[in-house]
């Protein structure tokens, strides 16, 4: 190809990159309960895995209401920080089995 030339688009939708969808919390909401999607959303978590830490242990603090699991964004920031570490030797930092 020669210098100066350039290959035709096809529109606006070929020049912008494709991206996923992602869903997101809504920054101006800023909710006090999110649901267990939003809250894995929050923590960059898989759903799954907070799930499973409801039923194993490890999580989030959680709320019951009615017939749903709801996290207050106050004890998940909580539970983010309490699991800080320097380095893998701190105290307190535990490397679980896996699953066999």
């Amino acid at each position: 190809m020669a210098v100066g030339h350039s290959i035709p688009s096809r529109g606006a939708a070929a020049a912008a990159p494709q991206r996923a969808s992602v869903q997101s919390v809504p920054a101006a909401a800023d909710p006090e309960f999110l649901t267990n999607d939003e809250a894995a959303l929050f923590l960059r978590l898989s759903p799954r895995t907070l799930e499973k830490q409801r039923v194993l242990g490890g999580g989030p603090r959680f709320r019951k209401l009615s017939a749903r699991v709801v996290y207050a964004a106050v004890d998940l920031r909580a539970w983010a920080d309490s699991n800080t570490f320097g380095m893998t030797s701190d105290p307190g930092y535990v490397v679980r089995d896996s699953v066999r």
